[in-house]
């Protein structure tokens, strides 16, 4: 796949599965725009592309913040003319059992897994729009499906997510722009290196494929969403997770 002239925009590419989305985009000839709370974590990105002769950029932005978001997008857009692709990556966890959950661990988690996308997807929207095409990419999440014991806030963010790129789908669809979810299963990162044998093992036996999926899987889902390839899909969640929820 060729993203040669193509200006993408990842939120939370700092690390983990954002970052490996980025770099791919990269690899693929994409001009990519990291975006991350911490300046100095997305410009380690952006470093890191350019070293590998990619081409990137790397602004500092929480995505909760709307009047923030606006005037990265601005910036983007005055230096690069037009967004072709977002990917709503950004997200956090407040895992707890409902009856022990606050409401603070609640309200920020549904800030910034679902308002975050709900901002960047507004802004970056209208430049699409202007353009007649685009493609959008929301990270959703297996819990979002099937839900989770402890991760009630999680669960409805990830929910919302689906929910929302539906109604994207619908909205801009006779524009020319595709929304779609990418909904990743149990992929390997640091928390799940910290887990002890015996946890991986039962986490492992609800996976047919008897494996972690990969930052990478993660990130190929979303390159084939943001192809020509997938020029004819919209509204569709494709699932990462090596069949768990079969």
């Amino acid at each position: 796949m060729d993203f040669k002239g193509k200006t993408i925009v990842v939120t939370g590419s700092t690390r983990g599965i954002g970052r490996e989305i980025a770099i791919q985009f990269a690899q693929a000839g994409g001009n990519v725009m990291v975006i991350g709370r911490d300046g100095e974590r997305a410009a380690q990105v952006r470093d890191e592309i350019a070293a590998a002769n990619g081409q990137a950029d790397a602004f500092a932005c929480d995505v909760t913040n709307a009047e923030n978001v606006v005037e990265i997008v601005n910036k983007i857009l005055d230096k690069h003319k037009g967004i072709d692709i977002l990917v709503n990556n950004a997200g956090i966890t407040k895992d707890n059992l409902l009856l022990r959950m606050s409401e603070t661990d609640w309200d920020e988690v549904m800030t910034v897994n679902l308002k975050g996308v709900f901002h960047f997807s507004k802004v970056v929207s209208k430049a699409m729009l202007r353009a007649k095409k685009g493609k959008i990419i929301n990270i959703s999440s297996i819990i979002g499906i099937v839900g989770n014991a402890g991760q009630a806030n999680y669960a409805a963010s990830k929910a919302g997510i689906i929910g929302f790129t539906k109604s994207l789908a619908k909205e801009f669809a006779s524009r020319g722009i595709t929304a779609n979810a990418v909904a990743p299963g149990y992929i390997e990162t640091d928390m799940t290196a910290q887990l002890k044998t015996s946890a991986q093992e039962d986490l492992l036996k609800d996976i047919p494929l008897g494996k972690f999926g990969t930052a990478n899987d993660v990130a190929g889902a979303c390159l084939f969403l943001a192809s020509e390839l997938a020029d004819y899909i919209t509204g569709q969640t494709i699932v990462v997770d090596g069949g768990m929820a079969i």
